[in-house]
């Protein structure tokens, strides 16, 4: 919707940039009051004085507004959500794959976020902790549907965790310099058998 103002184009981009900024405020100021889960895109909109549609219009999704509003890089949540698009037999792989390539793409990653703020009890790093739970754990939790499926998940974070430490930050060879095919193959593996591998006994 256009705004009125003399120079047309201009008007209507500063306007929206400005509703933009708006969006953005409200949504860090309510995703740091309520969190990740208890922030609405409804709440969002109506905090900043926006219609919704504005808010899908600049954001797309309710975690591409969260990704915008802690500075995500904008091809994560669509990768994240690549990972859920295909079947439970082959997630190991694609998981491996999927996350190493969008790491390897910026230094300001999720993973290493959280990594390096998590000692810190960062607030960023506190609302990435909880996108992290309700966006993959929780989505692998229900996707398995087995009693031990919390463990399993937890056990495969550990292993997705202690890669991004290894290649990211500590930087341990081989696995920092490794290409991504063959952390798929090394890791890929390990990772399926923490999701469908034979239950261990307790």
């Amino acid at each position: 919707m256009a705004e009125p103002h003399s120079s047309g184009r201009p008007g209507r981009w500063r306007s929206g940039e400005e509703s933009k900024q708006r969006i953005l405020r409200a949504a860090r100021a309510l995703f740091r009051e309520h969190g990740y889960a208890g922030t609405t895109v409804r709440a969002v909109a109506v905090e900043a004085g926006v219609d919704p549609a504005m808010v899908f219009y600049f954001f797309g999704t309710k975690q591409g507004l969260f990704g915008a509003a802690i500075e995500m890089p904008e091809h994560v949540p669509p990768a994240i959500e690549s990972i859920f698009t295909g079947s439970l037999d082959d997630m190991g792989v694609r998981l491996v794959r999927t996350l190493v390539e969008n790491l390897d793409k910026s230094n300001r990653t999720p993973l290493v976020m959280l990594t390096r703020s998590a000692p810190t009890h960062d607030e960023s790093g506190v609302l990435l902790r909880q996108y992290l739970d309700r966006e993959i754990t929780a989505r692998l939790v229900t996707m398995l549907g087995t009693p031990d499926a919390a463990v399993r998940v937890a056990t495969l974070n550990v292993q997705i965790l202690g890669l991004a430490v290894a290649r990211y930050i500590v930087r341990i060879e081989p696995v920092a310099s490794a290409s991504v095919d063959d952390l798929v193959t090394w890791f890929g593996p390990i990772v399926q058998h923490c999701l469908t591998g034979p239950a261990s006994s307790p």
